[in-house]
């Protein structure tokens, strides 16, 4: 390959990167919390879904967009009242979230366009021509706005240091009055929304067509990416950046004749050797690793 197809390799693998650094973005507040960030599949998907409908009823993006959000944090609220009010095992909950996403949106997008695999066209966000980088969403920008926002939210609030000792350590933070329970209530509806605006991507801005299952597993590299950025906002950047580079590398090899379906899989396989090698030298918040069982 020369090195104008380097370059669109480059640019591709900043477009792919976006929504992973969003929904990643969302992933860290939730593990932050103290709960494992299982379900940003099934919000991404229903923010994706709830975008496409919304889009294409009102024919604004924007309002898409907006409701996106509001798609993720519904589905955040029902996996956060089942983690933290009925105290259901985090895995499980997440999966279940994911599987109800995945079934609701099918049902759902053959109800709406009578058709389970796909939607009509819909309107689809303007891209920016930027130089070195190309076409580029909006959407690039506010990720970068977010890393900063959220590593500042984190590091640089009182409620960001909440947040660390309530992931750390509940029963310490109970005992000298930090309110737990509205800590993670506060960062599983901040990570729906991420993880709802970061699905819309998939439907009307990258594509201006929703397709069932269309975030493809996106919120499932977004954990792996979460553990490689070592639960860091900026560290996500570079974890974003290497997924999305290993995906447009598999669109790009397509042309030398290698099977479509094996270039798929090059993505996952690196998010299986994050997974293997990557979680031995990362350490999660206490309260993941032990699970423990505070009263709050």
């Amino acid at each position: 390959m020369d090195f104008n197809q380097w370059g669109i390799i480059f640019q591709t693998a900043v477009r792919m990167s976006v929504p992973l650094v969003i929904v990643s973005l969302g992933g860290i507040l939730s593990i932050k919390s103290g709960i494992v960030a299982m379900g940003l599949e099934g919000m991404m998907l229903m923010g994706a879904f709830v975008a496409a409908i919304v889009a294409y009823s009102t024919g604004s993006v924007l309002l898409g967009i907006t409701a996106s959000m509001m798609g993720g944090l519904i589905m955040s609220m029902i996996l956060a009242v089942m983690v933290i009010q009925f105290k259901i095992d985090q895995v499980i909950g997440g999966v279940a979230l994911n599987i109800m996403a995945l079934g609701l949106t099918t049902l759902l997008l053959y109800i709406v366009w009578g058709n389970r695999g796909r939607s009509a066209w819909l309107p689809q966000v303007r891209t920016l021509d930027l130089p070195i980088l190309g076409r580029m969403s909006p959407l690039f920008f506010v990720a970068i706005i977010l890393c900063v926002a959220v590593w500042f939210l984190i590091f640089r609030t009182k409620w960001g240091l909440h947040l660390r000792m309530t992931g750390e350590n509940p029963a310490a933070a109970v005992s000298v009055g930090i309110q737990v329970r509205r800590v993670k209530y506060t960062a599983m509806a901040l990570c729906g929304v991420l993880a709802g605006l970061a699905g819309s991507y998939f439907s009307i801005d990258q594509l201006n067509i929703f397709t069932r299952n269309a975030t493809a597993g996106r919120g499932f590299i977004a954990l792996s990416i979460c553990i490689l950025g070592r639960y860091n906002p900026f560290g996500i950047l570079a974890g974003s950046f290497l997924f999305g580079f290993f995906d447009a590398l598999s669109i790009s090899l397509q042309r030398f004749g290698i099977p479509g379906h094996l270039l798929q899989m090059i993505p996952y396989i690196v998010t299986l050797f994050v997974i293997v090698f990557g979680v031995r030298h990362v350490r999660a918040p206490m309260a993941i690793v032990k699970n423990l069982d505070v009263e709050y």
